[in-house]
C-alpha cells in the first residue's frame, strides 16, 4: 500500500465479523486495519476494473456496418506497404 496519508474512519461490523477479523489478523501477524485496508482496495480494484471491462463491451462493434467510413484493410495494406 502507498504512503498515502491516513483519514481516521469509524466503521461497525457485526460480531461475527469482528471476531472474523480478529482470528485473520492474529493468523495472518497483520493489524485489523490493515486488513480492512486491503479488502477495500480489492474492492475498488474489482470495481474500477469491471467498469472498464463493460465500457469496453458497450463500445464494441460500434463503428459496425457504417457505410461512411474508409475501407480500413485498404488503409493498412498501404501502411504496410512502407
Amino acid at each position: 500500500m502507498s504512503q498515502a496519508a491516513m483519514v481516521r474512519t469509524q466503521i461497525y461490523l457485526t460480531k461475527e465479523e469482528r471476531d472474523a477479523l480478529k482470528v485473520l489478523a492474529r493468523s495472518s501477524g497483520r493489524k485489523q486495519s490493515e486488513l480492512i485496508r486491503d479488502a477495500i482496495d480489492a474492492l475498488v480494484h474489482h470495481f474500477s476494473r469491471g467498469r472498464r471491462e463493460g465500457v469496453l463491451c458497450d463500445a464494441a462493434g460500434i463503428w459496425k456496418d457504417r457505410a461512411d467510413l474508409p475501407d480500413f484493410e485498404d488503409m493498412r495494406t498501404g501502411w504496410d506497404r512502407r
